[in-house]
């Protein structure tokens, strides 16, 4: 008796671990893109702001937030040109073959692309040599996108 009960509480647990794994390819904690910042906030005013929850765009599944409707129709019109490389996870983690959250401030823009890091100090790691981590991350996110990250 006491086995089976084993078995079901073990079936459970894992049948919520993998409900609950976020597999998007976008970085969405409760559902919002990038934590809520405007992605088209770091080209236009170089810097992150946070967005407003009356202002958004579903994009790819995940809620994107904006400053202004400015903004979120400038996404609309191109988000492939504002949103952060894979889905707003960490680049510097995505170059070494796995998925990370990401900070709003550790930020950089690279040919006219948007990367986000765990911090500001594995962005300084990444600021070392950006394009050997940018090769290595395009490659990695082809088999991590999908992947479970908690």
């Amino acid at each position: 008796m006491k086995l089976t009960t084993l078995r079901l509480t073990l079936f459970f647990l894992f049948a919520v671990t993998t409900t609950f794994a976020q597999t998007s390819p976008v970085f969405a904690p409760e559902g919002k893109a990038i934590r809520g910042y405007d992605p088209v906030a770091y080209f236009t005013e170089s810097k992150p702001v946070p967005g407003d929850a009356n202002i958004s765009y579903n994009y790819q599944g995940a809620d994107w937030y904006f400053a202004s409707e400015t903004n979120r129709d400038a996404f609309k019109a191109n988000p492939e040109k504002y949103a952060p490389q894979y889905g707003g996870y960490c680049a510097f983690g995505t170059s070494r073959g796995y998925k990370a959250p990401t900070e709003a401030d550790a930020w950089t823009i690279v040919d006219g692309k948007l990367y986000l890091n765990y911090n500001t100090k594995v962005r300084t790691e990444w600021n070392k040599d950006q394009p050997g981590y940018i090769k290595k991350a395009d490659t990695n996110w082809l088999t991590i996108k999908d992947k479970s990250f908690k």
